[in-house]
C-alpha cells in the first residue's frame, strides 16, 4: 500500500505532460504495428507455399488464402487508420470532458434529484460515448462484414441479421452494463484506498456468473444450440469424454453458418460440469474422427490445466491493474491533462489510466502469446499420444482451407499478434509428412485431386 501511494504522489506532478505521453503511446503502438504488418504483407505476397504445406494446399487454394490475407491486411490498415483518427480527434476536440458536461446538464434537466449522482451520471455517459462510438463504426463493421468476408466467402449474414445482432448486443450491454458499472462505482465510493482488494473479489465473481451464464441466456440470443444427434460422432466424443474422466454434461451443435463459413469447436463451463460445442460446418466438412481428434486437441487444454492456468493468470492480470488504477484514481494532473479541471470522474479516470497503461499492456499481450502457443504445441502432442496424429493433421489442413488462415508468417508478425502457432510449424511438430501431392486443377486435365496422407508419430 504504501508503494503505490508513494507511486502515486510521484506521479501526480502539475507539469507532468500526460497528454503528450498517451498520444506519444498510441502513435508508437501504431507505428510499430505497422512496420510488423509491412513485414507480414511481404510474406502474403510469396506466390509458393511453405515447403511443408507444397504437398498439401492446391496452388489455387494458397493463391486464395494469400490474396485474402493481403486483403485482411490491407482493411486492417485502414481502420487501424481510421481509429487512430478518431482517438486523435477525442483528445484534440475534447470530447471527454465535452460529453460528460452534456451528459450532465441532461441529468439536471430530466432526472429526479435522487438520480442526480456520480453513478448515474457515469451510465448516462458511458452509454452514450458507447453509442457514438458504434454508430462512428458502423461502415467498418459493414464493410468487414458484407465486403471482405463475402468478397472470400465466408459471409452468410444478412443485413437484417446483422442490425439486429446490433441492437441485441446494445441491449445486452445496457442490461448487464448498468448493475455491473454501477456495482464497480459503488464499491471504490464506499471502500476507501483499499479498493481494489474488493474490485479484484468481484471481478472473479463476474467472470464465475458469467461462465455459468452465459450458455444459457445469452448464448442463445444469437445462435441456436442444438443437442448432437445419436451417431458415430456422438459415441466417439462419449468415448474420448470418458478416456479422460472429463466431466461431459452436454454434446452441442451450433448453427454458425447462420453467420459464418468458419469452423470451430470448444467447451465451456464450470470444472464439474462441461459443454462441448461443435460448429455445424466443422461436421459438414470433416470426417468423424477427424472432429473427435480436433476435440481431443481442446480436451488436451483441460487435461493439462491449462484452462486453470491461464485462468489464474486472468485473476493476477486483473488485481495488478485494479492495484495500478489506484495509484491513477486520485491523480488531477492526469485529470486535467484531458481537459477535467473541477470534476474527477472515477470512469475518466479509469478510461485515462486504461490508455497509460497501454505499452504494459502490449508486453503482456507478447508474453500471453508466446505462453498460448506453447500450450498449443502440448495440446497437439496430447492429441498424438491418443492416437490421433494422423487425424489431427487432416483436420488441421482442412480447417486450414476452409478458413482460408495465413499459411505462413513473419516471425515479428507472429511473435507480436497470433495465439497460435501457424500450420507449417504444427504439422512439423506432429511429424506430418505427405506422400502424395494434391493435383492442381489449373495444371491438369480433370483429373481428381489425390487425397493427402500422412504418418503416425
Amino acid at each position: 500500500m504504501d508503494i503505490l501511494r508513494r507511486l502515486g504522489q510521484y506521479l501526480d506532478r502539475p507539469q507532468f505532460p500526460w497528454k503528450k505521453l498517451i498520444v506519444g503511446f498510441q502513435i508508437t503502438q501504431y507505428l510499430f504495428e505497422g512496420f510488423l504488418s509491412s513485414r507480414q504483407y511481404r510474406v502474403l505476397q510469396q506466390t509458393k507455399p511453405p515447403r511443408t504445406l507444397d504437398g498439401e494446399i492446391k496452388q489455387e487454394t494458397f493463391d486464395k488464402s494469400q490474396a485474402y490475407g493481403r486483403a485482411k491486411a490491407q482493411f486492417g490498415f485502414v481502420s487501424g487508420l481510421y481509429s487512430q483518427a478518431q482517438n486523435f480527434g477525442t483528445v484534440y476536440y475534447d470530447v471527454l470532458p465535452k460529453l460528460w458536461d452534456l451528459t450532465g446538464v441532461w441529468l439536471y434537466r430530466y432526472s429526479p434529484k435522487e438520480f442526480t449522482g456520480e453513478i448515474m451520471h457515469t451510465i448516462i455517459f458511458f452509454f452514450t460515448y458507447n453509442l457514438l462510438t458504434t454508430l462512428i463504426n458502423l461502415p467498418v463493421s459493414y464493410f468487414s462484414t458484407f465486403v471482405l468476408e463475402e468478397k472470400f466467402g465466408f459471409n452468410k449474414s444478412t443485413v437484417k441479421l446483422w442490425v439486429t445482432d446490433l441492437l441485441k448486443g446494445q441491449a445486452l450491454g445496457i442490461a448487464l452494463g448498468v448493475p455491473l458499472l454501477s456495482a464497480f462505482l459503488a464499491i471504490i465510493q464506499k471502500t476507501g484506498n483499499s479498493f481494489f482488494y474488493y474490485l479484484f473479489l468481484f471481478g472473479m465473481a463476474v467472470q464465475l456468473f458469467a461462465i455459468t451464464i452465459y450458455p444459457i441466456a445469452i448464448l442463445p440470443l444469437f445462435n441456436k444450440l442444438s443437442p448432437l444427434e445419436e451417431g458415430a460422432l456422438k459415441t466417439g466424443v462419449e468415448g474420448l469424454a470418458r478416456r479422460l474422466n472429463f466431466p461431459l454434461d452436454n454434446l452441442f451443435v451450433i448453427d454458425g453458418s447462420k453467420r459464418s463459413a468458419h469452423s470451430n469447436a470448444y467447451f465451456y463451463g464450470l470444472p464439474w460440469k462441461k459443454h462441448i460445442v461443435i460448429y455445424d460446418t466443422l461436421i459438414e466438412k470433416s470426417e468423424t474422427e477427424e472432429v473427435v481428434a480436433v476435440l481431443s486437441h481442446e480436451l488436451g487444454h483441460w487435461s493439462l490445466s491449462h484452462t486453470t492456468k491461464l485462468f489464474g493468470i486472468a485473476q493476477f492480470h486483473l488485481f495488478y491493474i485494479f492495484a495500478l488504477f489506484s495509484v491513477f484514481i486520485n491523480n488531477r494532473s492526469l485529470y486535467r491533462s484531458f481537459g477535467f479541471h473541477n470534476e474527477f470522474p472515477i470512469i475518466i479516470g479509469f478510461i485515462l489510466f486504461s490508455e497509460a497503461l497501454a505499452p504494459m499492456d502490449t508486453i503482456v499481450k507478447l508474453l500471453m502469446n508466446i505462453l498460448s502457443r506453447k500450450f498449443e504445441f502440448e495440446a497437439d502432442e496430447f492429441a498424438v499420444k491418443l492416437g490421433y496424429s494422423t487425424e489431427l493433421a487432416k483436420s488441421l489442413i482442412k480447417l486450414q482451407i476452409q478458413n482460408l488462415s495465413t499459411m505462413d508468417a513473419d516471425w515479428m508478425y507472429a511473435s507480436y499478434h497470433f495465439s497460435h502457432p501457424i500450420l507449417p510449424e504444427r504439422l512439423g511438430a506432429l511429424g506430418w509428412s505427405s506422400r502424395e501431392k494434391k493435383a492442381d486443377p489449373a495444371t491438369t486435365d480433370g483429373t481428381k485431386s489425390s487425397v493427402a496422407t500422412g504418418r503416425e508419430l
